[in-house]
């Protein structure tokens, strides 16, 4: 397997400390344990969101990961309410909505698809930031990655520049909202949580909520490209198997 180039410059290695948005799935949960592990972040505080989704499978998985990497401080944040304010916007968050599958998505649904939440990043970076500050931590994390096959304007470097310009006019000490993966493939993501020892049983991407992911929805098809690609069985169907699982039905 090929190894994965590290992906923080020098002058952003070991910050004291950092807070990290972990939603459970591949990205964050990659992000988590290359601030403890690569980077040796002495303290790191995770915050989780219910912001009104199908399902809480993501947000067991990120417990569990939370646990696994020994986070100073673990917050799950209630803004379910969101789910009511994106109703019929977004896949996620509207139960009337099926699921998409990828390959039913034309080149201009793919560029901001419909499980595209409305301002969901910049509402859970925000309330990230409010924390980080509070508490006097001057870096936040989250998990923006250089989708293969689709995207979002919000996991964009124009984004994230923008964000970090605004952040800036903090008369007191800034914070800066960072995303080391935002460049890379998901395959090299993968290659570097190889690396580190990440167990990806215990991570959720898929959007529906079953027993084992649904296998056709934009994220389940990025996923299982990447383990093509790495060489490598998803441990999360494998052991979604041996418990007896079957993939999610009622995906359109």
């Amino acid at each position: 397997m090929r190894r994965a180039i590290d992906p923080l410059p020098q002058i952003l290695k070991s910050p004291p400390s950092a807070v990290v948005l972990l939603s459970g799935g591949m990205d964050s949960t990659t992000l988590l344990h290359y601030l403890v592990r690569r980077l040796h972040v002495e303290k790191v505080h995770a915050v989780s969101f219910r912001y009104g989704q199908k399902h809480e499978r993501e947000l067991e998985a990120a417990r569990w990961q939370a646990r696994a990497a020994g986070v100073t401080e673990h917050r799950f944040i209630d803004v379910s309410f969101f789910g009511d304010l994106t109703a019929g916007r977004s896949a996620l968050t509207d139960a009337t909505l099926g699921i998409p599958r990828l390959e039913d998505l034309d080149e201009a649904a793919r560029r901001q698809p419909p499980t595209y939440v409305p301002n969901r990043n910049m509402m859970l970076l925000s309330l990230a930031v409010a924390y980080a500050e509070a508490r006097g931590v001057a870096d936040v994390y989250y998990g923006a990655q250089a989708q293969d096959r689709y995207g979002y304007w919000d996991c964009t470097p124009e984004f994230l520049e923008r964000v970090n310009a605004l952040l800036a006019l903090n008369r007191g000490t800034p914070v800066t909202v960072r995303a080391p993966f935002m460049t890379l493939r998901k395959a090299d993501e993968l290659r570097l949580g190889v690396e580190l020892g990440v167990d990806y049983a215990h991570t959720w991407t898929c959007y529906a909520g079953g027993a084992l992911p649904c296998g056709v929805c934009p994220t389940c098809e990025e996923r299982a490209v990447a383990f093509r690609e790495v060489g490598l069985a998803d441990p999360l169907l494998a052991a979604g198997a041996d418990k007896g699982g079957s993939r999610q039905d009622g995906v359109p």
